[in-house]
């Protein structure tokens, strides 16, 4: 049995899709449903059994429900990059992955966890994945969410007794179907979808930097179907442990992201820029923490024997868009 946490968010349904495409049911599903509608991720989905995030180590604590799993694929946890309770962000994004690699080093089985792009930063040190322990350690997170991640990954590297094997992914911009409950923390696309249906413009910001055009500032932008056949490919291996990026490796901006939404929107693909975009000014408290540049190195993954092509931004938008958000059942 694959045990899955965060098992009704973004990724962590997305993963259960895929594996059920490939034929396997044999899932346990964790997390919690809460007042969003998450629980329409996992309605068309096929498990085993769901148990409640707080009575997970419950759960596992029972021997007979122990010995079923063969590998955790742990995507629960606060995401929000803008939630400032530190207390609240280390109990769910570190003491409680901390529980659940020992639960795997006990058993030794694969032990699979999201760490983040965010603990990269502004990027002053880049976004190489293929560093020592002492080079990752040098990471200057820009908010409380990427440093409990980046506590994490740096209290992994440290550990002797570990698990069969362990997997951290550092997740850079995702955007897909699934991410619907996710409210301002969705992706750009999704936004940008919204904007155009419900105003006929999307707004992005403005560039207070000169090296940068208004809507020139560039990120990573990975597609969910990618991501989960990454993944996939983690959870059937026994070798590869490490830290990984999970991007594309190709930068792109937010003017490309927007117009590429647009252009699909409307399935009209010679729509002018300044028709359908407006630039307004950043929040002066972001400016200072506002990244203009990410974009994964992916020799790493590469090396391990991972050779699934990628979509581009192009293709990866147009399905999401034709094949999901335009669609009555937007879903996986």
């Amino acid at each position: 049995m694959i045990l899955i946490t965060g098992a009704c968010g973004f990724i962590a349904s997305a993963l259960t899709w895929e594996l059920n495409e490939s034929g396997r049911n044999d899932i346990i599903l964790s997390g919690e449903l809460e007042k969003e509608d998450k629980w329409l991720n996992i309605r068309d989905r096929d498990y085993y059994d769901w148990i409640h995030k707080n009575d997970l180590f419950d759960w596992l604590a029972i021997e007979e429900n122990a010995i079923k799993i063969t590998a955790v694929v742990h995507m629960g946890a606060c995401s929000a990059t803008t939630e400032t309770d530190m207390d609240f962000l280390m109990y769910n994004n570190y003491e409680y992955t901390k529980k659940l690699w020992k639960f795997c080093t006990e058993k030794q089985i694969n032990f699979i966890y999201a760490s983040s792009a965010a603990t990269y930063g502004l990027g002053e040190l880049g976004y190489d994945d293929d560093v020592s322990p002492e080079e990752l350690k040098k990471l200057k997170p820009l908010n409380k969410y990427g440093y409990s991640k980046k506590f994490f990954d740096d209290w992994a590297f440290k550990q002797k007794e570990t698990p069969k094997q362990w997997v951290g992914i550092k997740f850079f911009n995702v955007y897909g179907p699934q991410e619907y409950h996710k409210g301002r923390m969705a992706s750009m696309v999704f936004h940008a979808f919204n904007q155009y249906k419900k105003d006929g413009l999307v707004k992005l910001f403005k560039s207070h930097k000169s090296e940068y055009k208004d809507g020139g500032q560039v990120r990573d932008f990975v597609y969910i179907k990618d991501v989960i056949k990454v993944l996939k490919f983690f959870v059937e291996s026994e070798d590869k442990s490490g830290i990984y990026n999970i991007g594309t490796g190709i930068a792109r901006s937010f003017k490309d992201l927007a117009l590429n939404t647009i252009r699909a929107s409307a399935e009209d693909y010679s729509l002018e820029e300044s028709k359908v975009i407006e630039y307004v000014p950043m929040p002066e408290d972001l400016r200072g923490r506002y990244q203009y540049y990410t974009c994964a190195e992916m020799k790493k993954l590469k090396s391990v024997g991972y050779t699934e092509k990628f979509h581009t931004l192009e293709e990866g938008i147009k399905d999401y868009v034709q094949n999901h958000l335009t669609k009555e059942n937007s879903y996986l």
